[in-house]
């Protein structure tokens, strides 16, 4: 009996501060292990934002779920989502736990390399020990997190006590992932096929201009199609 070989996706993701963080180390890394265990990389999703952010905020987290329902370009599926660390999902146990119950209503596993953790098993039934080290992984990811974050602003506020000037440079441009999140109302309305005379309409304060730069952003990054 032929042994059907499994479909899988890759997830990478760097925090949007730092322009010399890379994906490159996870996502090769990933691709092989897949070529160990025989898979068929089908796709590789790569993030480069906060893991802070809610999931919907997330435009390459958000194509990773609606491919999951509709199929890579409407006719690939995949049942295993392969990631490093558990915090290259997600910074928050709220967010992350939402993910895993979606994908588990979806018989869809997540891989975590670091732990070598699926949380399906072959058959398709829940790991329940993986499960249990999850919601530990995702509390102490929650922990490390929130103890940088309040470093970061006790930094922050010395080096404001100390004359340092803060805010945006002139010329200094978002990057596609803050871009896109700025405007999310015409994301979405883009996802469902409205003009973009359409969408000026529906969206007041958001002109041409900055509509067709979202569309082509969203284009570039294989999320939408014309």
């Amino acid at each position: 009996m032929e042994h059907k070989q499994v479909n899988v996706v890759i997830f990478s993701r760097v925090s949007s501060t730092g322009d010399r963080q890379s994906t490159d180390r996870q996502t090769n890394e990933l691709k092989e292990y897949a070529v160990r265990m025989g898979y068929n990389v089908v796709a590789v999703y790569e993030e480069k934002i906060s893991g802070f952010k809610k999931n919907e905020e997330r435009p390459v987290l958000s194509q990773l779920l609606y491919d999951i329902d509709h199929g890579i370009n409407g006719n690939i599926f995949f049942e295993k989502i392969l990631t490093s660390e558990w915090s290259r999902i997600t910074r928050t146990v709220v967010q992350g736990l939402s993910l895993i119950e979606h994908l588990l209503d979806r018989k869809i596993s997540l891989y975590i390399q670091n732990y070598n953790l699926d949380t399906l098993n072959p058959d398709k039934s829940v790991n329940p020990m993986t499960m249990f080290m999850i919601q530990i992984l995702a509390s102490v990811a929650t922990m490390e997190a929130e103890t940088t974050k309040v470093r970061f602003q006790s930094g922050y506020r010395n080096y404001i006590a100390n004359g340092g000037k803060v805010g945006r440079k002139k010329g200094q441009v978002f990057s596609d992932e803050e871009f896109i999140s700025r405007h999310k109302d015409v994301v979405k309305l883009l996802k469902r096929k409205l003009s973009i005379r359409q969408i000026s309409g529906l969206t007041n304060s958001t002109s041409l201009t900055t509509i067709i730069k979202v569309k082509k952003t969203l284009m570039q990054q294989g999320i939408i199609t014309k």
